[in-house]
This record gives C-alpha cells, sequence and structure tokens, in this order.
C-alpha cells in the first residue's frame, strides 16, 4: 500500500494514515499564532496533533493515497501542509494586527525603542505590542474561538478531501485580500490614542511657538508618554470590543477558505 512495509499489516496502515493526517493539522498549529508559538514545546505541539489526528481518524473518513512515497503521494503531502498552512496564515494576519497598532501608538509617544523578546515568534517587538497580544489571546481563548478554529480544521477534511484537492488560486488570492482587513482592523485598534497624542503634539507646538524659551525636548516627550497612557485606559474598553471582533474575524476568515 504504501511502497514500505514493515510486516505489521492492518496496525502498519492504520500508523501510516495516521501520519497522513497529523500532515494537515501539524501545519496548521504551526502556523497559528499560539499553538506554534516558540514558548510551546515541540513535543507538547506533536502530542496535540497527533490527539487530534486519532479522533479525525475515528470521526472522518479520510482516504489515504495508495503510495506515499510517490510522485502522486507525496504531492498529496505537500496539498495537505498547504492547506494547513493556509489556515493556520489566517489566524497570524487577524493576531498581526494588533502589532501593527502598537508600532503606530509606541512611534507617537516616544517609544518606539522599547522592545521585548516576542514569545509568540521569538522576534523582538515593541513593549505595546506585548500588551495587545496577551489581550487578543485571553479574549481569543475566552470566547472559545480557538476551539472554533480547531472544528474548522476538521471540518477542512469534508471541504477539501485529503488527496483530491488543493488550495485553489481564487481561495489563495482570498487569503492575500484579509491583509487589507489587518490594516483596516490596526488602523481601528490606534486611532483614538494616536488622535488623543496628535492634540498633544500640535499643543506641544503652539506652546514651542509661543514661548520658544520652553525646553521641547524635556517638556513634549513626557507628556506625549502620559498622554499614551492616558489614551490607553480610557480606550481600554474600545480595545476591548475591537479585540472581540477581531477574534470572530479571524475564525470567519478561515470558514471563507474552506467554504464550498
Amino acid at each position: 500500500m504504501i511502497q514500505l512495509t514493515f510486516g505489521f499489516g492492518a496496525l502498519e496502515a492504520e500508523l501510516w494514515k495516521l501520519l497522513f493526517v497529523m500532515t494537515r493539522i501539524g501545519a496548521a498549529l504551526l502556523a497559528a499564532p499560539f499553538f506554534g508559538a516558540a514558548a510551546v514545546p515541540v513535543q507538547l505541539r506533536v502530542a496535540i496533533t497527533g490527539a487530534i489526528a486519532v479522533l479525525v481518524c475515528a470521526w472522518v473518513p479520510v482516504t489515504v493515497p495508495p503510495a506515499l512515497f510517490s510522485v502522486a503521494g507525496l504531492l498529496a503531502v505537500a496539498g495537505e501542509v498547504l492547506v494547513g498552512l493556509t489556515l493556520g496564515f489566517v489566524l497570524q494576519l487577524s493576531f498581526a494586527a494588533p502589532i501593527i497598532a502598537a508600532e503606530q501608538i509606541g512611534g507617537a509617544m516616544g517609544m518606539s525603542i522599547a522592545a521585548a523578546a516576542d514569545p509568540m515568534s521569538g522576534a523582538h517587538s515593541p513593549a505595546l505590542g506585548q500588551y495587545f497580544m496577551v489581550l487578543l489571546t485571553v479574549i481569543f481563548l475566552g470566547l472559545g474561538a480557538h476551539l472554533t478554529w480547531l472544528q474548522l480544521v476538521i471540518d477542512s477534511y469534508a471541504a477539501l478531501p485529503p488527496g483530491a484537492s488543493w488550495i485553489a488560486p481564487e481561495r489563495l488570492q482570498m487569503v492575500a485580500g484579509f491583509g487589507g482587513a489587518m490594516f483596516t482592523a490596526a488602523v481601528a485598534i490606534a486611532l483614538p490614542v494616536t488622535l488623543v497624542l496628535l492634540l498633544v503634539q500640535v499643543l506641544s507646538g503652539v506652546l514651542s511657538r509661543s514661548a520658544p524659551s520652553l525646553n521641547l525636548f524635556a517638556l513634549g516627550l513626557p507628556a506625549g508618554v502620559l498622554a499614551g497612557i492616558a489614551g490607553l485606559i480610557a480606550a481600554a474598553p474600545l480595545a476591548v470590543e475591537q479585540m472581540a471582533d477581531l477574534s470572530a474575524q479571524a475564525v470567519t476568515q478561515a470558514a471563507e477558505v474552506i467554504a464550498p
């Protein structure tokens, strides 16, 4: 069946089926923002992938290619990887919106140099980005959106049968179009605070023109930081609503990718 046998018959066939099913699920978890975080051990990620794959094998009829190590079989595995990465990348687009908003707010506050290691990707990101990422992750998990996304990964086996279909070009174009929604969400998150900071900068400019003897750098930077913190506190309820909408939007976009 697989052109590589160890003499265990049906048990061996089930093992290859399990590994084949784990390909799409593992790729989706790897590309997802919190499941694929650098802080998550690889062993835990593989264990979650295997547990979900066992349930998929029991619930969903999956047809394994007759020869996984042939050209057709390897193409089927590549198709599975592409489907999984696409479903995870949709979440990455939604989770990138707060980082973009934090960069805009931090630049206006004069805190663009304040950066920390992002536990999700391991790269450096703005300090405010960590705040927004933690807030979005808590809301995303609190709403149960991660369970809905995992259900969509399982449903993708019916919408996109393994080995029988690839991600169509129009679906990939749809994923690229989700980038526009990401920038729109980033602007909506950053707009209230940046508006407050703009007013503070305009006021600082007026003061510098009316009283040139004032040290603008000694006055403008602390005022910008204080105004930014006050703006973040005042806009916190609105940010929570925007994060909830962003979580729902991420799941909706993932559902559109696998929609028939």
